[in-house]
């Protein structure tokens, strides 16, 4: 990573201060004000960069999450799109079924009708020879 980060500048900045302050604690030497702040510093520089590396994973999770999202969406209208054209697919099936059904009644009908009438003037027929 390069040197954005709080850690790589700032502490670098206060290390030597530090280095001194580790020494005198070591020494069992009083901290003064000033140590004591400078401590706080690098311990709230350090918070901050663990901070800054959570977001940084965050960012990670929210990218892969949005990912993951994207890719789902993508199957589901694929899915979606192939459902719609399976239904397309056997409505128009159905819909010739029901056009073959629908020409057969009418045909099954024709004949019927036709078969009827011939049959009342063949009646008829014989009806005018007896009636001669």
């Amino acid at each position: 990573m390069n040197k954005t980060r709080v850690d790589d500048m700032l502490i670098e900045m206060i290390k030597p201060k530090i280095e001194e302050i580790e020494k005198k604690f070591s020494n069992n030497e009083a901290l003064t004000q000033d140590d004591i702040n400078t401590l706080l510093l690098k311990s709230q520089y350090n918070h901050i960069n663990h901070l800054d590396d959570k977001l940084n994973e965050t960012v990670e999770s929210v990218k892969s999450l949005e990912n993951k999202f994207e890719h789902l969406e993508q199957k589901v209208t694929n899915d979606i799109q192939r459902l719609e054209n399976k239904l397309d697919t056997s409505i128009q099936n159905l819909e010739q079924k029901l056009e073959v059904a629908i020409q057969k009644a009418l045909n099954k009908n024709m004949v019927v009708l036709i078969t009827i009438i011939g049959f009342f003037f063949t009646l008829l027929k014989i009806a005018e020879l007896f009636a001669k």
